[in-house]
C-alpha cells in the first residue's frame, strides 16, 4: 500500500498581514495573484514584494500559452520565493513556476517531468474553499497544442508551507463559493472510493464531507447568498482536508471525464464535477453495488437524515441546491463530440481512471455523457 505521507506544513492566520509578518515578506518575494484580491487585501501592507497578477495573461483555468506568456515576463526579476494567493488557477501557476528554470517553457517541463527540481520555495494561499491544491504536487494545465488537459506531476512541486487564511473568503462570488465547494465535495468522495484509500485519507475525505453537508445545509435553510458565510473556516478547512485526502488517494472518472468539458467549453472545473457527478455514481452502482460505495452511503446518510439507499439521491438535491446544475446541452456541448470526449478520456486520462470505484469502459464513459446530456 501507497505510504501516506504529508509534505507541506500547514497553518492557519488570522489574516494576511499576520501571515506576511510571520514569514516576513519582502523585496525577496514574488506575490502571484489577482489585482481585485491584492488590492483589498495586501496593497496596504507596503510589503515590497515583486507582484504578478494572473489576470492579464488571460482568463479562465491555465493555459500553456498562458503560464509561458508569464514565465518570459519572469525571466528578468530576481526573487526567491513565489507567494501564489488565489484560487486553482493562481495556484496551479504556481507550482510550475515553482520548479521552472529561466529558460523553460511549459513543453520543456513535461518533457523532464520526472527530474524536476524546485527552484524557488512556495508558500501557497488558498482564497476559494474547493481547489485543495495547496497540498498537492499536481498542477493541471490545458495543452492547447495537444488539445487536452493534463496534469503536470512532481515530488517538487509541493508547496513549503500551506497558509489558511479563512478571512480571504470574505469577497468570494456566490458563484465562485459554489463550484470550489462543489470541487471540495467531489475530491472527498473520489479519495473516499479509491482503491488507494487508507485509513487516514479516508479519515480526512468523512471529516471533509461533514463540513462541506453541513455547511451546505446551514447555507440552503438560510435563504441567502452570504448564508455560508458563517461556516467559511470550515468550508476552507474541508477544501484543505479533502486535498490531502486525494492527494494520497486520487481523484478518478468525475475528473476525468469533466476535463473535456473544461478545455473545449471552458466551463468552470467545480461545475464540470458536478455536470458529471451524479451520473458517474449511478454507473458505479449499476456495476458495483455491493462495496465500499455503501459505506459512502451510510456516511451521507448520517449527515442528510435519510435511510442510505435514498442517501446519495439526497446528495444530488443538495447539489442543485448550491448550484442548479443542468444537462450537458445547456452548457453548449454537442452529442456529436460525446463519443470523442469518451475516447479522450480513456486515452489521456488513465492517471485517473486507475482511481475509479468500479472499472468504467469507453463504452461506460460514453453512456455517462450520454445521460448526463
Amino acid at each position: 500500500m501507497k505510504a501516506f505521507q504529508l509534505i507541506p506544513s500547514i497553518a492557519e492566520y488570522a489574516d494576511f498581514g499576520t501571515l506576511a509578518k510571520a514569514l516576513k515578506f519582502g523585496p525577496a518575494d514574488l506575490i502571484l495573484t489577482n489585482e481585485y484580491i491584492y488590492n483589498p487585501t495586501i496593497a496596504s501592507l507596503k510589503l515590497g514584494c515583486h507582484t504578478c497578477f494572473q489576470e492579464k495573461y488571460g482568463a479562465g483555468e491555465p493555459t500553456d500559452v498562458m503560464v509561458d506568456a508569464i514565465l518570459n515576463d519572469l525571466r528578468d526579476k530576481d526573487y526567491d520565493r513565489i507567494v501564489a494567493v488565489g484560487g486553482g488557477t493562481v495556484i496551479d501557476i504556481a507550482k510550475v513556476l515553482s520548479v521552472a528554470q529561466p529558460s523553460d517553457k511549459v513543453d520543456d517541463l513535461y518533457d523532464r517531468m520526472a527530474s524536476l527540481e524546485k527552484e524557488h520555495p512556495l508558500i501557497i494561499v488558498p482564497t476559494t474553499c474547493g481547489t485543495g491544491s495547496e497540498v498537492t504536487n499536481i498542477s493541471i494545465i490545458n495543452r492547447t497544442t495537444k488539445g487536452i488537459k493534463v496534469g503536470l506531476v512532481s515530488p517538487a512541486m509541493f508547496a513549503d508551507e500551506a497558509a489558511l487564511v479563512p478571512a480571504m473568503l470574505d469577497s468570494l462570488p456566490y458563484p465562485v463559493f459554489a463550484t470550489s465547494s462543489i470541487d471540495a465535495m467531489v475530491h472527498a468522495v473520489e479519495s473516499y472510493l479509491s482503491p488507494n484509500a487508507c485509513a487516514l485519507s479516508e479519515m480526512l475525505s468523512e471529516k471533509a464531507l461533514q463540513l462541506i453537508l453541513r455547511g451546505w445545509k446551514d447555507a440552503v435553510a438560510s435563504g441567502s447568498k452570504d448564508g455560508w458565510k458563517q461556516h467559511a473556516p470550515e468550508f476552507l478547512r474541508a477544501s484543505n482536508f479533502a486535498g490531502i485526502a486525494f492527494g494520497h488517494a486520487g481523484c478518478a472518472a468525475v475528473h476525468a471525464m469533466a476535463y473535456p468539458l473544461g478545455g473545449v467549453h471552458h466551463i468552470p472545473h467545480g461545475q464540470a464535477n458536478q455536470l458529471m457527478f451524479a451520473d458517474v455514481m449511478r454507473k458505479y452502482q449499476e456495476k458495483k453495488p455491493i462495496g465500499k460505495i455503501n459505506r459512502l452511503e451510510e456516511l451521507l446518510a448520517k449527515e442528510l437524515d435519510v435511510e442510505p439507499v435514498f442517501a446519495l439521491e439526497q446528495l444530488y438535491t443538495l447539489m442543485d441546491a448550491v448550484l442548479e446544475r443542468g444537462p450537458l446541452h445547456a452548457h453548449g456541448v454537442t452529442a456529436e463530440e460525446l463519443p470523442d470526449f469518451a475516447h479522450s478520456v480513456m486515452q489521456t486520462q488513465q492517471r485517473l481512471l486507475g482511481n475509479n470505484y468500479a472499472v468504467l469502459t469507453e463504452e461506460d464513459l460514453l453512456a455517462i455523457y450520454r445521460a448526463a446530456y
